[in-house]
């Protein structure tokens, strides 16, 4: 039987030497609730987690910033509306902006966070069934030239756990068309549509790529023995959210492809 790393236990299952010296930044804002399972992720894929409070006016010397899920500032007037005025929020809207390109992940509160900072184009509405829905969801990876899929296949099917109630992505079809147009879709839901995001769409990036945001939840699929199992024979394992996180500090190496 194959023995389980015990729950608080964070040990770096894919580590590597060069990737020790890797600083990636995990923000907290005001309701933020996923931050000790992003810092973990980071860890278990053999980076530092280092914490960042919305209110600081740096970011340190971070190599990439993760902007974790929940529900920032309550959700008051819109998800992540509030959260992007933030102080860190300028200094990671003008370094992910930078010649340097900081590499920002945003998973779901995240992902609506980018997009009212216009890191990211459209928007997050409520979901078209009106209900908070929490499940197990395959994803299709488009676009393995983002900073954060790397490690992935063009194609791969993934299973990520999935938790919102403003998970429905739009923009105006112009937009649409361009960011398929420009590979832009990085995922997208396969077999069900959770939420009625336009085309399917569950993530997408800005033009050069280093930054991403996507609604379910990667680093909730990181350890074995934690994470969800393949869904009627399509998607993967429960460490399907890894390779996000190995993925950016790959990247960072320059061990990129």
């Amino acid at each position: 039987m194959t023995e389980l790393p015990l729950i608080g236990e964070a040990v770096a299952v894919a580590a590597e030497p060069r990737l020790a010296g890797a600083r990636i930044g995990v923000v907290t804002f005001p309701g933020t609730l996923d931050d000790r399972d992003a810092a973990r992720a980071v860890r278990l894929a053999g980076a530092t987690a280092v914490e960042l409070w919305h209110g600081d006016t740096g970011l340190g010397d971070v190599d990439a910033v993760v902007i974790p899920g929940g529900f920032s500032y309550g959700d008051y007037l819109r998800a992540g509306a509030i959260a992007r005025f933030a102080p860190l929020m300028s200094r990671i809207i003008d370094a992910a902006n930078s010649d340097a390109k900081l590499p920002v992940l945003g998973i779901c509160n995240g992902f609506q966070i980018l997009t009212e900072s216009h890191l990211l184009p459209g928007s997050m509405i409520k979901n078209d069934h009106l209900k908070f829905l929490c499940r197990d969801q395959v994803l299709r990876v488009e676009n393995t030239n983002t900073a954060w899929t790397l490690d992935y296949q063009a194609g791969q099917e993934i299973t990520i756990p999935l938790k919102n109630q403003d998970g429905q992505y739009i923009a105006d079809e112009k937009t649409l068309d361009a960011l398929e147009a420009e590979g832009r879709v990085v995922f997208r839901y396969v077999g069900f549509n959770p939420n009625g995001s336009r085309r399917d769409i569950a993530g997408i990036s800005n033009a050069a790529g280093n930054v991403v945001g996507l609604m379910p939840h990667p680093e909730h699929a990181v350890e074995p023995g934690f994470g969800p199992e393949s869904l009627d024979g399509i998607g993967g394992s429960d460490t399907d959210g890894l390779g996000f996180f190995t993925s950016v500090l790959n990247k960072i190496v320059g061990g990129d492809k």
